[in-house]
């Protein structure tokens, strides 16, 4: 339980830590990319600005308002200084037409006035395209010399320029979170064993003031226990004339069933403190649970029988066999198995490794709550099948399952999630005022069912319960099988 809740608490220290990391470094990253694309941007709009004002414009003809940029005298030095920062240079005609370029190739591209800066990618030529794509950073200007359109011009810069370093900086931040984390989980590890050890301290101070609380209650419980049978079943022992006799033999049988009660909550204190301790380990051995249910379903016939309930068994080998159904007076018939198995597999078919003891606890816990919380006339029916995980009856994985179904007042479905918690009981005033008993039942402690759910935890199993108010409820118990079949 401790290491579980450890675990929780150092992956929470790490989640939190990485989705803050990440969310830091998704701010940097941004923040430089944008600062990157401004700076290659300035550099573009800045040369555009040097290379419009070395423009040399000249009337286009003699005696006319035309006018044209000389290409020679413009980007004869510009050409130079442009290639020492890898920007290229284009020229357009007013029509859209390539008249010179510092490219080896033409881009391809079609005019697009941004002054803002745009990403384009350029389509290479056949011989290239087994490379990457191009990408260039662009800025286009029209140049007009009053109204008139003399050109335009196109300034490229090669995308790498931000990649690279974007590159490398996402490969440094994501080592470095990459590093982070792992140092926060080994810091968390260590730090939520540092917080727990005072509550498993405490923990275990109280399991064990528990274990030894429940073992000295027991003594004296036996021992009023005793005395009491032994005045019951002596009655000159106690010295009183005939009519205080009665009285007191009432009195000593109050006395009797509350000491009863009161052992069986002691009893199963310690088995929960010895269980959560881990001082007492289950012995395991191979279990029948059908005779071990036989022997269970016998032992809760007077007190079904009493109340008027029918109480009956059902052994099923298959969804699709025979049920072989056994109930109070009715022969216990074995159930219809498959041909094709071998005789010592089928006097093993609902066999399983498991602790007599504890299982025998888990079906009384769960057959005397049935039969307690059924009214007279009602029914409660056990069913033993073995199922399969797989294709076929008879799959690699099997498991046993047994299900505990009553006619009863039911348990309300707020209440389901916390049934199988200690100490916890269902509006025990409405249950046991629904309930008509012909015999006097003791109030339970609201620990049968906690307990029912260790056992089966030990087992390796799984519990589960369905109910409807006023129609009955349903534990389905479901445990792995220690004889596997091959189909």
């Amino acid at each position: 339980m401790f290491q579980a809740t450890r675990r929780r608490l150092a992956l929470w220290y790490t989640a939190v830590t990485a989705v803050l990391l990440l969310l830091f470094a998704s701010g940097v990253y941004f923040y430089v990319r944008s600062t990157l694309i401004e700076r290659v941007d300035d550099t573009l709009n800045h040369v555009l600005e040097v290379v419009e004002r070395s423009l040399v414009i000249e009337p286009a003809y003699l005696g006319t308002d035309q006018f044209r940029i000389n290409l020679e005298a413009t980007f004869r030095d510009n050409a130079d200084t442009v290639e020492d920062d890898h920007i290229d240079l284009e020229w357009f005609s007013s029509t859209g037409e390539l008249l010179w370029s510092t490219l080896s190739e033409p881009l391809n591209i079609p005019l697009h006035l941004n002054r803002t800066g745009e990403t384009v990618q350029v389509i290479r030529s056949k011989e290239l395209e087994s490379q990457s794509p191009l990408l260039l950073r662009q800025v286009t200007e029209r140049i007009q010399n009053g109204r008139q359109v003399i050109g335009y011009l196109r300034v490229s810069h090669p995308w790498f320029e931000v990649t690279k370093p974007i590159r490398q900086l996402v490969f440094d931040m994501s080592l470095g979170t990459g590093l982070m984390v792992l140092s926060v989980a080994t810091s968390g590890w260590f730090l939520s064993g540092k917080a727990m050890e005072p509550v498993r301290e405490s923990y275990q101070r109280l399991k064990q003031f528990t274990a030894d609380a429940s073992h000295e209650l027991r003594s004296p419980i036996t021992l009023i226990q005793t005395n009491v049978q032994v005045a019951l079943a002596d009655p000159d022992l106690l010295g009183l004339p005939d009519s205080t006799t009665l009285q007191y033999r009432q009195q000593l049988t109050v006395v009797e069933r509350l000491t009863k009660r009161l052992g069986r909550l002691v009893d199963d204190l310690l088995f929960l403190a010895r269980q959560d301790s881990g001082i007492v380990q289950p012995q395991f051995s191979l279990c029948p649970l059908d005779a071990l249910l036989m022997e269970v379903i016998e032992e809760q016939q007077l007190l079904a029988a009493e109340q008027k309930i029918i109480l009956s068994l059902d052994l099923v080998e298959s969804p699709d066999s025979e049920i072989t159904h056994t109930n109070s007076g009715a022969e216990q018939v074995p159930p219809q198995l498959p041909p094709q198995l071998p005789p010592e597999l089928i006097d093993n078919w609902f066999t399983l490794s498991g602790d007599w003891n504890q299982l025998v606890r888990l079906f009384t816990n769960l057959i005397g709550n049935a039969v307690q919380y059924t009214p007279a006339g009602g029914q409660v029916s056990v069913e033993l099948r073995r199922i399969s995980i797989g294709k076929g009856s008879l799959s690699l994985s099997s498991r046993l399952q047994v299900k505990v179904s009553d006619t009863g007042i039911g348990i309300p479905e707020s209440a389901l999630t916390r049934l199988f918690d200690r100490f916890y009981r269902v509006d025990p005033a409405r249950t046991h005022a629904a309930t008509t008993p012909a015999v006097d039942m003791p109030t339970g402690s609201g620990l049968g069912l906690a307990i029912a759910a260790a056992i089966v935890e030990n087992h390796g199993g799984q519990i589960q319960v369905e109910s409807t108010l006023a129609q009955g409820t349903t534990f389905t118990v479901t445990l792995p099988s220690n004889i596997e079949f091959y189909s």
